[in-house]
């Protein structure tokens, strides 16, 4: 009878072993392919980088024939279609989370909620196509004179809804982007909500607080880790997204006034229309290095989303 426990312990010793080496293994590998895309981005634009300096990153140059490279232009427009797509898809995921968990109907919940989920599967390229072709003539002739009569006539904003109504732009890719990462946005926040015990949020409600209330005081404090990290995760969405973009920002190197109403590019954008056919030299350099730029504004994102919670972490902590 030892004789058997002993091998049944020595089996599960050796199973324990055998899965712990396996996950470690599995996690040094995603390190060092993390490292390896990191060194080869940047062994591949290392000419750009020897030949233009830090200066890439602030100069609005982009002339292949003459050899001039800048990364601002796209930079700028990746960052701020990003921003515009957080600002409306944010708010947006909220109160579809809200009205899923806490407003809806029964017998409305489940297909609804399949529905917003469905959205995250259609391909980019169809929203790039549904947003050229649909989306634009309706933005420019009504949306975007609206923006122009209401908010381009306040102080300072108001140079930001400047321009000609051409449909295409910065907005419009914002726009695009935040229909995009909603369904994300709003699947995460959903179930994340749901996990929040019925008993928190009755006793609210027992002592006379509204649907907001328990919401804002209790839902949202109980699951912020996992509201953050959705938001983190519709954010790497906009920020590497390329076809819905390329069809709606209207692909110029040209950054003449803050106007969101003009056309501008993003580094998925220039990556999509150049590489092809960009040559050998300091020109494929320079579309790597604007790959590598992305790539190290994702993880700042990401370090920037830890800090945060860390933050949040530690306030907890210190009310407690």
């Amino acid at each position: 009878m030892a004789t058997i426990e002993s091998k049944t312990s020595a089996v599960r010793t050796f199973g324990d072993r055998l899965f712990a080496g396996a996950s470690s293994t599995f996690a040094v590998l995603t390190l060092l392919l993390l490292g390896g895309i990191m060194v080869s981005l940047t062994i591949a634009s290392w000419p750009s980088i020897k030949a233009f300096g830090i200066g890439f990153l602030f100069s609005t140059d982009w002339n292949p024939p003459m050899e001039k490279f800048g990364a601002l232009i796209p930079v700028y427009g990746t960052l701020v279609t990003s921003a515009i797509a957080l600002l409306i898809a944010v708010p947006v995921s909220f109160g579809i989370a809200l009205f899923l968990t806490e407003l809806s109907p029964a017998w409305l919940r489940r297909p609804l909620g399949t529905a917003i989920e469905l959205l995250a599967a259609i391909p980019s390229i169809v929203y790039g196509m549904w947003g050229l072709l649909v989306f634009v003539p309706i933005f420019a002739e009504y949306i975007q004179p609206f923006l122009q009569a209401t908010l381009g006539k306040v102080p300072v904003i108001g140079a930001l809804f400047a321009g000609p109504p051409l449909g295409i732009g910065l907005l419009c890719a914002g726009i695009i982007l935040a229909i995009m990462i909603i369904p994300y946005i709003a699947s995460v926040m959903r179930d994340v909500f749901e996990v929040t015990p019925p008993m928190l949020k009755e006793s609210a409600y027992g002592v006379g607080c509204t649907t907001w209330e328990v919401m804002w005081g209790v839902v949202l404090p109980y699951t912020k880790t996992g509201v953050i990290g959705g938001v983190m995760l519709g954010l790497g969405r906009a920020l590497g997204e390329t076809m819905a973009v390329t069809f709606v920002i209207g692909n110029t190197n040209f950054l003449n006034s803050p106007s969101l109403f003009d056309p501008g590019n993003s580094i998925t954008s220039a990556l999509a229309n150049e590489f092809a056919e960009a040559d050998p030299g300091l020109h494929t350099s320079s579309l790597m290095e604007l790959g590598l730029i992305l790539f190290v504004i994702t993880m700042i994102v990401l370090v920037v989303s830890k800090l945060l919670l860390r933050q949040l972490a530690k306030g907890e902590g210190a009310k407690s």
